[in-house]
């Protein structure tokens, strides 16, 4: 009989359990008991929630993926006994499960100080979903917050607090921020780069009681007798093991808590297995995910007869809070007996570095930086392989032009060298990928999962990807395709310095053959960004995708999007009465964006010319939501009407808008500008973003809130409006420039050698002598700008495009499906759906005839 596996808890750890064992073993009973509502969701991006991120957007699996793994779950379950002599369990609602196997995957919760008043309305705690739903609430008639725990936590609680515009403080009882990963100095200099960004901090400070206060809601009282008055207490204070049940079945547990637990992940009793946060491994907790997810391995390993066990794990960890880069790594303190220390510190870059040595100084034990962690993937490996260093390691963290170490190189890894710790992935899995026909990067990734977790290992796979398969002989190049032997950023270089003004000229003179769906559109998109062409021109038209050669975004249905530019989300009253007549005369579908645009779908492509022929005429242009270019300017009302707002962003976002609306560029380009630091235009989550400050702008450059979702870094603060635009001129140009073809933004910074810092010397310091160039190639594209559909009904050839017919002007509207049967049968989910969007209006749908149905396909 297959074995009645039943798991408590369905957080990250309880997730990868159930998909571990699904995989070992295609029979067992699997029964999931989720206490939340939700099912598993990515806690590490938790605070993605406040930049408008939902719960679906963090979801790791769906009730329908669980059915397609026949897997039982139920949410909103929470146990309250276990009977480990009869192999039962009792939930709150009284139901009872039986069980073969137990696997406890319960978590933690979070650790709130015994204060006097810490159980009032507005003291909260920062850990799931529904606390950060109760967080924005109570944050809506708030001023004033304090975080109460100056840990990982604690900063990235405060940083939800700025995102939500309050007035932030952190209260930590140590004498310095992340004690436990930083050291002094490390935690001094954080201290410094948080306050320099708005969050006052308070260190050494014991909280007593929480009073009521006088000008916010409440006063926290310390122990030194000095006070602080806040309108929220958030809860950031560390964690506790979730171990109730375990006490209540006559487990084993720890002192401090826990459920002690075996190398094979079991409990004191065999059939009762414990993993994540939890489970206490030799007087060991471990708090990070990576370690439960080797838990939760182990665990399936051992019920489905393998014989995986559990080692203890590695915490050391890379993370950015509030926008600045920490990582710590090992024996972060020098806590080791004879340990040496060698430290640089840059007061101008302001960051940080220290490496922890061995006593005779060959061995990496431990390391903090703050500020810059680009060595970090390096150092950590040298420590976890017991790697020796080099003759001088000092040149591991010194900055390249004072001698720095190149990086390390893959060949020099063992095999047994951890590449991606959250998928406990190692390069011997890498080369297994690779022996086994995984012959590129996307391949190793979906064979193996390594980077698809948190990501941070992504440079360090593609270095190791590279070096395997140059080993084999297998050609590693950087060529656009197969027509090009060159990158696109060598493509651009050859077109602006020979003058190259069409596709068939570069294929002449640098390429062979006939070019394909790869070289072509990618060329077009370099000749527009350099000379800004019109596109749907004889010599350029054949390069566009299909969006670019209609200047509308196909839809499903096969008909188009019309998109015209309301910059800054900005538009009059007429007209809106424009927009609402040419969507009723037309009977198109009204959608307003996230963009802050108001989108029309469902256009014949014969109907598109006519269409913006009458939206020019009222004053519209395009909205290029069909091109790799820019697309939107978000912002909020600013201090045109808000009382929070410090600077007119609408007028700033209208203007960015109208300066940047012709570039194109290797990706789309979204930008957001918000008033104040409350940040309702989500700008950290935009390739560039800006907030108001009351002495000017803050710069963020290269968020994603797409498919990978990356925060925004934070790139220089309180620019004047001159020289914020002269910035975002040359970070433009220099990405169009530099960037692979189809690179986001994102993508792009994290594969700039030097990263950040890198980009401010090349931008602000004009390290590489190219700022005036860049200011050049901007001031071209702004001055040639031309609205493409202005342009294009102007042209009667171009209008010839969009003709229904190839031969003739005329449309035929009496071109109609003919039904060949009469047959009706039941209406597919899906079939539901595309017929109500079809119909542009609420109908109820339980059956299809043949006629819909032909319509459909």
């Amino acid at each position: 009989m297959p074995q009645k596996i039943l798991v408590i808890g369905n957080g990250m750890v309880g997730h990868h359990f159930v998909e571990q064992m699904r995989g070992s073993d295609q029979h067992a009973q699997i029964t999931v008991l989720c206490g939340e509502a939700n099912l598993a969701y990515d806690r590490v991006y938790l605070s993605s929630v406040f930049n408008g991120k939902t719960a679906a957007d963090l979801a790791l699996t769906t009730h329908e993926n669980y059915q397609k793994l026949n897997i039982t779950v139920h949410t909103s379950q929470w146990v309250e006994h276990i009977d480990a002599t009869q192999k039962q369990l009792t939930t709150a609602n009284g139901t009872i499960y039986d069980y073969d196997k137990l696997v406890l995957a319960t978590g933690s919760y979070p650790f709130v100080p015994p204060i006097k008043g810490n159980d009032q309305s507005h003291c909260l705690v920062y850990r799931t979903l529904e606390d950060l739903e109760q967080i924005k609430k109570c944050a809506n008639d708030s001023k004033v917050g304090v975080v109460i725990g100056g840990g990982l936590l604690g900063l990235e609680a405060a940083n939800a607090l700025k995102q939500l515009g309050l007035n932030t403080h952190v209260v930590e009882f140590a004498p310095q921020l992340m004690a436990v990963q930083l050291d002094q100095q490390g935690g001094k200099l954080l201290r410094n780069k948080i306050e320099n960004l708005g969050v006052s901090v308070h260190t050494g400070k014991a909280t007593s009681e929480i009073v009521a206060g006088e000008q916010c809601r409440y006063r926290l009282n310390f122990a030194d007798g000095s006070h602080l008055e806040t309108d929220l207490v958030l809860f950031s204070a560390g964690i506790r093991p979730y171990d109730t049940l375990g006490n209540k079945a006559g487990l084993t547990l720890g002192e401090r808590g826990g459920i002690v637990i075996n190398n094979a992940c079991q409990t004191s009793n065999k059939d009762i297995f414990a993993i994540g946060e939890c489970a206490l491994w030799d007087k060991k907790l471990f708090g990070l995910v990576a370690p439960g997810y080797n838990m939760a391995r182990v665990a399936a390993s051992q019920l489905s007869g393998g014989d995986l066990q559990f080692n203890g794990a590695d915490m050391s960890t890379k993370l950015k809070l509030l926008g600045v880069e920490v990582g710590s790594i090992g024996d972060a303190h020098g806590a080791t007996a004879n340990a040496k220390e060698l430290i640089y510190q840059d007061p101008i870059r302001d960051c940080y570095k220290k490496i922890v040595l061995n006593e005779s100084g060959d061995k990496l034990l431990g390391a903090v930086l703050v500020g810059d962690t680009s060595d970090y993937d390096t150092l950590l490996q040298y420590m976890l392989n017991d790697m020796a260093l080099p003759e001088h390691p000092e040149c591991l963290i010194l900055p390249d032009s004072a001698g720095g170490a190149p990086t390390l190189s893959s060949s020099a890894l063992p095999d047994t060298a951890t590449i991606c710790s959250c998928h406990n992935v190692c390069k011997s899995d890498i080369i297994s990928a690779i022996d086994n026909g995984a012959n590129e990067l996307g391949a190793v990734k979906t064979c193996t999962k390594a980077s698809t977790g948190c990501g941070g290992c992504t440079a360090l796979l593609k270095s190791v990807v590279d070096a395997e398969l140059a080993e084999r002989g297998v050609e590693v190049n950087n060529h656009l395709c197969e027509h090009f032997a060159y990158s696109r950023q060598e493509l651009l270089h050859l077109v602006k310095v020979e003058k190259i003004k069409t596709f068939a000229e570069l294929l002449k003179s640098h390429g062979e053959g006939h070019g394909c769906e790869i070289c072509k559109p990618a060329v077009g998109s370099i000749l527009a960004s350099t000379w800004n062409d019109y596109i749907l021109s004889e010599q350029h038209v054949s390069l566009q995708d299909t969006n670019d050669n209609y200047l509308a975004n196909m839809q499903k249905d096969g008909s188009y999007s019309v998109v015209p530019r309301i910059a800054g989300g900005e538009v009059t009253a007429e007209k809106l009465i424009v927009l609402g007549e040419v969507a009723k005369e037309f009977n198109l579908y009204c959608k307003v964006t996230g963009g802050q645009r108001i989108d029309l779908f469902g256009a014949r492509l014969e109907q598109l010319p006519v269409i913006w022929q009458k939206l020019i005429a009222a004053g519209f242009e395009t909205g290029h939501a069909y091109g790799k270019s820019l697309r939107t300017v978000k912002s909020c009302v600013g201090s045109t009407w808000c009382r929070y707002g410090v600077q007119d962003s609408v007028g700033q976002a209208i203007a960015i808008e109208d300066r940047y609306k012709g570039l194109r560029s290797p990706h789309k380009i979204k930008m957001a500008v918000s008033g104040c630091t409350r940040e309702c235009a989500e700008a950290q989550s935009k390739d560039i973003g800006i907030i108001a400050t009351e002495s000017g702008w803050n710069l963020y450059v290269c968020g994603n809130g797409g498919m990978r979702p990356r925060h925004a870094d934070l790139f220089a603060t309180d620019l004047d409006t001159t020289t914020l635009i002269t910035y975002i001129d040359r970070i433009l140009m220099f990405y169009v420039n530099t960037a692979d073809k189809l690179q986001r933004t994102s993508v792009w910074l994290e594969n700039l050698e030097g990263g950040l810092e890198y980009l401010r010397q090349v931008v602000i310091d004009d390290s590489l002598g190219i700022c005036a160039e860049l200011e050049q190639q901007m001031a071209h594209i702004t001055s040639t700008y031309a609205c493409e559909w202005l342009r294009t009904i102007e042209d009667p050839n171009a209008v010839k495009r969009f003709r229904q017919f190839v031969n003739s002007p005329d449309t035929d509207e009496n071109i109609v499906f003919v039904q060949e049967r009469n047959q009706i049968r039941p209406a597919t989910e899906a079939e539901k759906s595309a017929l109500k969007y079809a119909q542009q209006r609420p109908i109820a749908v339980t059956e299809i005839t043949q006629e819909q149905e032909d319509v459909l396909v």
